[in-house]
């Protein structure tokens, strides 16, 4: 998996992939939710093209001051709803159609006191929730196995052990609690950068990142509570930017459209459920020259897009839709 570059916080927040959703779902009409409401591209973009209510989740309070300029004007059509997209179902039923951006927030990696970025001093913190433990709550009190664990599952970081090791020796001198701190220790470790290259921080800094927000387990509880909360004929739309989320986005919506098949040929033949899903194609949506051009950040986006069938929702085990978990340690 390459690790993409934060944005530059410069650019303006631009929704990825947005034409290419709204056309791939049109007519967009009824209610939907959107499950990452951030900066509020999506929602906005669903409002304008004809969405009669937008049910917009965060589990990030900021996402919610900054819309408050803006939010009014869509009156009783903007519903703003804290929480986190794996609840959706019990916020809603019913929904014509879902939309989820796994992206990091611009608005998140831009504040250095949110400590998401190894670009900029801040508090090694990186909760979207602004609860629960922190980042340097694993750093400086996980075993050296747990961080290893966390960084090569959730960062496919290589060099995972020999930078675990170097936190716990850079811990007993003192409490890691800067983001660059934490940064230096991890270049300490690796080669340095070559020209194009990602900063030989990102792996580490995504792991840490996903771990703290359990963003894996959210995307699996997520995907299972949409086909909870869509009727049938509603659409869900799900953009990934890097390998891990697309494969469980795809490996889900493949299982629940009823084409996944026996894994082993000498396994009895499963009873076959109902698919919850029909796919319309299974290759990804991609941004196109143009998009990419003018926001890099398309370059790694992937959608996916799937309609609910009228099937009773079901379930389906995390393992078979390849979700990454760190073994535990003491």
């Amino acid at each position: 998996m390459a690790a993409a570059a934060p944005p530059d916080p410069t650019v303006p927040h631009v929704p990825v992939l947005l034409p290419a959703i709204l056309k791939a779902v049109a007519p967009v009409e009824g209610t939907w939710l959107d499950g990452t409401f951030g900066a509020g591209g999506y929602t906005r973009g669903f409002l304008q093209a004809g969405a009669a209510r937008v049910i917009a989740v965060d589990r990030d309070p900021l996402a919610f001051e900054l819309a408050a300029d803006w939010a009014r004007e869509y009156g009783d059509r903007l519903v703003q709803q804290p929480g986190v997209f794996s609840k959706m179902d019990t916020y809603a039923q019913d929904l014509d159609g879902v939309v989820l951006d796994l992206g990091v927030s611009s608005m998140q990696l831009d504040r250095a006191e949110r400590g998401f970025s190894f670009m900029r001093d801040g508090p090694l913190d990186m909760r979207m929730s602004q609860e629960g433990p922190s980042a340097a709550a694993i750093v400086n009190e996980a075993s050296a196995e747990t961080i290893a664990n966390i960084l090569f599952a959730y960062g496919e970081e290589r060099a995972s052990r020999r930078i675990a090791k170097a936190i716990i020796a850079a811990r007993a001198e003192a409490p890691i609690t800067s983001t660059l701190r934490l940064a230096e220790i991890i270049e300490g470790c690796l080669p340095r950068a070559k020209p194009g290259q990602s900063h030989p921080a990102t792996r580490s800094f995504q792991a840490l990142r996903i771990a703290v927000n359990d963003e894996y387990g959210e995307l699996f509880q997520g995907l299972m509570a949409a086909e909870r909360a869509l009727k049938p004929g509603g659409k869900l739309a799900v953009v990934t930017f890097h390998s891990v989320e697309d494969r469980m986005v795809k490996r889900f919506l493949t299982a629940r459209a009823g084409a996944g098949g026996n894994a082993n040929r000498y396994a009895p033949e499963r009873v076959r459920e109902a698919p919850a899903f029909t796919l319309g194609s299974r290759k990804a949506i991609a941004a196109d020259a143009a998009e990419v051009a003018a926001n890099p950040r398309a370059r790694s986006a992937k959608l996916r897009v799937a309609v609910r069938t009228d099937a009773p929702a079901g379930e389906i085990d995390a393992k078979s839709v390849g979700m990454p978990m760190a073994k535990g340690g003491s």
